[in-house]
């Protein structure tokens, strides 16, 4: 069963690559400052991610050598695990219509495929999310403060997707529990504010997979949008643009497997 490009992916962004911003809470504030490297990374998910389950639209466009190659749009579901404090996403593509009702579900570690034409569920390795297009769920809500151990590197001016230059604590990031995808991760994030700014992932065998931006918000301190670098094949791109965000009840009976054939997202 082929999985369609655009959901699991490397994404690299080209500097001519125009892009518009989207993703829109308003109500959430910046973060508050913090000392130490675990409580910066904490207080950056805090400013990336909402604090109640919510639902938003996704699009996904995908760039070879700064040309758009493709394009899909999903309605994404998220809410926290009250068990492990990490993000439950459900992804339901809605464009283009070929792939309609097609699902992803990323529950902690797992990550299921549901294809409603076959009515099977195939379950996606942590290792096979690394290779050639990498799991979507690094620009969805993952926490990193609760799947990783953060240490300070030191303090630095970089510059950020717009070519800002942001005073940033450079951390370093390594795998605190089993479901942890990546071997290690460097992380960027403003003095300050708390904002991401910038993250680089590596394999297990220190390999640079990918590089992630964190558009800033016109309206508040949050990110809108997400860019992120394929280290592998640099003329690879992806932008993800989330819109017609909005907080949401979810059951939490739609982030099991057995569910999704029976899902009816309102």
């Amino acid at each position: 069963m082929a999985i369609s490009k655009a959901l699991l992916l490397s994404l690299a962004l080209p500097a001519a690559v125009a892009l518009p911003v989207t993703l829109a809470f308003a109500v959430l504030a910046p973060a508050a400052r913090a000392d130490t490297a675990q409580q910066i990374v904490a207080g950056a998910d805090k400013v990336r991610n909402p604090d109640k389950p919510f639902r938003s639209t996704a699009t996904l466009v995908a760039y070879n050598s700064g040309r758009p190659v493709d394009k899909n749009v999903f309605t994404v579901f998220s809410k926290v695990d009250a068990a492990t404090g990490q993000f439950r996403d459900l992804v339901i593509y809605v464009d283009p219509p070929r792939d309609a009702g097609k699902t992803m579900l990323f529950a902690g570690q797992y990550l299921w495929f549901y294809d409603p034409a076959s009515k099977d569920s195939v379950r996606i390795s942590p290792q096979q999310q690394l290779v050639g297009q990498a799991a979507a769920g690094d620009v969805l809500t993952v926490n990193f403060a609760v799947d990783y151990a953060a240490t300070m590197i030191g303090t630095e001016s970089i510059a950020d997707a717009g070519g800002k230059s942001r005073a940033c604590a450079h951390i370093d990031l390594k795998p605190a529990k089993a479901s942890a995808i990546y071997n290690r991760i460097e992380y960027w994030v403003e003095q300050g504010t708390d904002f991401p700014v910038k993250a680089k992932f590596y394999s297990d065998s220190g390999q640079l997979l990918k590089i992630l931006y964190y558009r800033g918000a016109k309206t508040r301190n949050s990110p809108e949008q997400a860019v992120i670098l394929d280290a592998v094949n640099p003329a690879l791109v992806t932008t993800v643009d989330f819109s017609e965000a909005r907080f949401q009840d979810i059951p939490d009976s739609w982030f099991q497997r057995d569910y999704l054939p029976h899902l009816k997202p309102n």
